[in-house]
């Protein structure tokens, strides 16, 4: 438990906050409006970063979960379960910005392009990770099934990256940002790099609460199976 007036408990907020505080300064004042989708384009400073830590979200999972099966301990499937419910947030999040991106630069809320086509079906197999760690009442297994789940369900994140170099589709082709054949000004891949080292922070952040929420949990259904046992219905 963090004790009270320990610096660990209020750094990594006030670090959260102050990068996202800047963050929105970068997208909003620094960069510059593009020229051609104009201030819908600043959009691009929230889908891209959110799509990046969805990635690294699942990434996680993929790993904790490898981990468990190898040594078969609580903390790594806490952290696994905890990774994969961040990731849906942020993979929520790419979900709802690109339509709202893509109604005024395409024309068109959704089309089934095959890198938004593998995002959605991205997001599915994390939510149903989700539901079977909900529905599986026995621990041992619920761990051993979801990090089964978690594993294969990574299978997607490098096909949804490499969805725009294998297939055609209506996203732009990749450059590195602020490289000599970059599509983007200097200044809108510092901006760039800003939102995605803060979205970085916010994803430890909200990782290591969701782990201490769920020891909080454990917690609870312990003391409550102890009250159970000593006051039998």
């Amino acid at each position: 438990m963090e004790r009270k007036g320990n610096p660990a408990s209020f750094i990594l907020p006030a670090l959260t906050f102050l990068s996202m505080l800047f963050a929105v300064y970068m997208v909003f004042v620094y960069a510059p409006v593009e020229r051609t989708m104009g201030i819908v384009q600043k959009i691009f400073y929230f889908h891209v970063p959110s799509a990046w830590i969805a990635f690294l979200a699942f990434f996680c999972v993929f790993l904790f979960s490898i981990v468990y099966l190898m040594r078969r301990e609580k903390k790594w499937d806490d952290l696994a379960s905890s990774s994969a419910e961040v990731g849906v947030l942020f993979c929520s999040l790419v979900l709802i910005t690109g339509p709202i991106w893509a109604k005024p630069v395409w024309g068109v809320w959704w089309t089934w392009d095959s890198r938004l086509t593998l995002t959605l079906v991205l997001w599915l197999l994390y939510v149903g990770y989700m539901m079977l760690r909900y529905y599986v009442a026995d621990p041992e297994k619920k761990a051993t099934l979801s990090a089964v789940v978690g594993i294969i369900g990574f299978i997607d994140v490098p096909l949804v990256y490499l969805s725009i170099r294998w297939w055609r589709t209506q996203h732009p082709s990749p450059v590195m940002a602020g490289g000599s054949d970059s599509g983007l000004d200097p200044d809108m891949a510092r901006a760039f790099f800003t939102c995605l080292a803060a979205f970085t922070i916010l994803f430890v952040y909200l990782l290591m609460k969701r782990v201490k929420l769920e020891k909080l949990r454990e917690e609870l259904d312990g003391l409550q199976e102890r009250v159970e046992e000593t006051h039998p219905k």
